[in-house]
């Protein structure tokens, strides 16, 4: 061993650590490992920056925009609706969910549809009486499903193709995955309808457990004889109470003030509403001229007026929120919004809102206003999850030019008149032309945490195969499976790189495993396709934990999950896909 691979092992081994432990967003422990790289020498610029410039990369830049034009349109939520029916047989609506949602997550972006989807199926479920923990990890496996079909599906997909052809390789061609992907989305949907559908909880969702108001509001009553009549929230001792936070004032007239401020007076009759610790208000029976009513009987619905709105958020893994309590992160000042109540672990947070140090997963429930949803519905830090009552859609021409340019590039593509990354660029630039899209809408499409996740992904890269570390765990990896062949290869590559994307990213260990790939074939002599298929799929096929895929972290808190939830349906589907991959890949392939 040299002491190049000794220092890329190091340096790997911390940047996994740091994901695992989630210190800080993915995005930046990549781009700091990358930097680390370039300044002790392993890599040079050049090298550093190369992912920048990386086919693969750019593509998926590019088909963000594209989805994010046919997402707007509006017809997808009709589609998905009129496909789950009835409910008469909830299983029978499963499979009629799972399918089409895959057939859209193979060429649009799976977060995305995840989001619009959710508070859909929520009140479908609503509806129904049927528990909605029964219908949100299928939603969500659903995406995953389908994007191991096509070559659009996931941002992993694309990038193992760029990876490619820096490489000298061919590249996937648009339905090379389906060969894998088909009869593996066809399994898990039969699994998710049978075994998986018994194996799910029945659980109270988010929306279920913030109606039980006597749980975190409480109200303080104004009356006549008040000393504090007349005064700021300031003046009267309201603003830094402990563990108790006014999230709004009704007043005697029906007028509802929130976001409320130190600076608005308090008047006779006031219903001042807090969120908080409800055992802490009984300091607030020492101002005279107060009644305390310590059940409030409150309705969420009654908090709303003409301008504020009640919606739920969950927060993202690459949240600038993350491991900051409320208040350090000044949310009401930043985003427009207080947060009324924390929902974690399928219960209420037990501390003030205010001192709530966040998590990824955590549902927040928000009182904001109106314009709260277009201005942050697009937000990196929490994927709103509450349904829009007038979505801004694109008119009828829109919408056919928006679909129609997304089969056009698929045609492109699919019959090699264009490579993938041409097609997007003229599947792009028709949508500017005909001015189905505008430069400000495409700012809200283009995730580039995720971009900047992939180019320095490609430098870290890059840095394992230049140094000889690929070669050298190629090697040993070779020489430990020895007696079991290629197919014995085909899994252990298959379980690390699942492996790895349940604790770290899937594009972080795509890019790991795919020197390590590249170097096992060519030791071995052998055409290295079958093992770039299996760690393209193992990428994406991820169903143990919450926190592996973006999409599973999004249904956690909506369908009131725990942790092991995941593992008793997540384990059984990861066996299954990796049968089925591996399978395919060794005797097909």
């Amino acid at each position: 061993m040299t002491i190049d691979i000794f220092m890329v092992l190091i340096i790997v081994g911390c940047m996994m650590v740091c994901l695992m432990k989630e210190i800080t967003r993915p995005d930046f422990i990549v781009f700091c490992t990358l930097a680390v790289m370039l300044l002790l020498g392993i890599i040079t610029p050049a090298e550093a920056v190369k992912g920048f410039s990386n086919e693969g990369m750019l593509t998926v830049a590019l088909l963000f925009i594209i989805a994010g034009a046919v997402q707007q349109s509006g017809i997808l939520t009709k589609f998905v609706k009129s496909a789950l029916g009835h409910g008469k047989k909830p299983r029978f609506s499963i499979i009629r969910m799972m399918i089409p949602v895959s057939g859209l997550s193979g060429f649009l972006n799976n977060t995305p549809i995840v989001v619009m989807f959710t508070p859909l199926v929520r009140n479908w479920c609503k509806e129904r009486n049927i528990s909605p923990s029964k219908f949100l990890i299928p939603l969500s496996y659903a995406t995953i499903f389908g994007g191991t079909i096509t070559l659009i599906g996931t941002s992993t997909n694309l990038l193992v193709h760029g990876l490619m052809i820096d490489n000298g390789y061919t590249g996937f061609s648009m339905f090379q995955l389906a060969v894998v992907g088909i009869p593996a989305a066809l399994l898990g949907i039969l699994f998710m309808s049978t075994i998986g559908y018994r194996l799910l909880p029945e659980r109270k969702s988010s929306e279920d457990i913030f109606k039980n108001t006597r749980e975190y509001l409480s109200e303080l009553v104004v009356e006549n004889t008040s000393p504090i009549v007349g005064k700021t929230i300031m003046d009267a001792g309201l603003r830094q109470l402990n563990g108790l936070y006014l999230i709004e004032i009704i007043r005697k007239d029906g007028e509802k003030v929130a976001p409320v401020t130190s600076h608005h007076k308090i008047k006779e009759g006031d219903r001042l509403i807090f969120t908080g610790l409800i055992s802490t208000i009984v300091e607030l029976q020492n101002i005279k001229g107060v009644r305390v009513d310590t059940g409030s009987t409150i309705e969420l619905e009654e908090l709303k007026n003409g301008n504020q709105v009640l919606l739920e958020a969950v927060v993202s893994h690459q949240s600038t929120l993350i491991n900051k309590s409320i208040r350090q992160n000044k949310f009401r000042s930043r985003f427009g919004g207080g947060v009324i109540a924390v929902h974690r672990n399928k219960k209420h947070t037990t501390k003030k809102v205010g001192d709530v140090k966040l998590e990824p997963g955590d549902t927040l429930l928000i009182l904001a206003g109106r314009d709260f949803i277009s201005r942050w519905s697009s937000s990196k830090d929490f994927y709103i999850i509450t349904p829009v009552d007038s979505p801004e859609v694109m008119n009828r021409k829109q919408t056919f030019i928006a679909i129609l340019t997304l089969v056009t590039m698929v045609l492109l593509a699919t019959f090699e008149i264009l490579t993938m990354f041409k097609a997007a660029v003229f599947a792009v630039l028709t949508l500017f032309l005909t001015k189905t899209i505008t430069f400000d809408t495409v700012r809200k499409y283009v995730q580039f945490n995720i971009l900047l996740v992939i180019a320095s992904a490609i430098g870290i890269g890059i840095a394992i195969e230049k140094t000889g570390t690929a070669a050298f765990i190629a090697e040993h990896l070779v020489r430990i499976t020895q007696s079991l062949g290629i197919l014995g290869i085909l899994v252990i590559l298959y379980f690390v790189t699942t492996l790895f994307t349940e604790i770290v990213t899937n594009n972080a260990a795509v890019v790991i495993m795919f020197p390590i790939a590249t170097a096992t074939a060519v030791h071995l002599a052998i055409d290295p396709m079958s093992f770039f298929i299996v760690i393209t799929i193992a990428a994406s096929a991820s169903f143990a934990t919450p926190i592996g895929y973006q999409t599973n972290l999004i249904v956690y808190g909506p369908g009131g999950y725990r942790f092991t939830d995941y593992l008793k349906v997540g384990i059984p589907l990861n066996l299954l896909y990796l049968f089925v991959t591996v399978t395919i890949c060794f005797f097909i392939l």
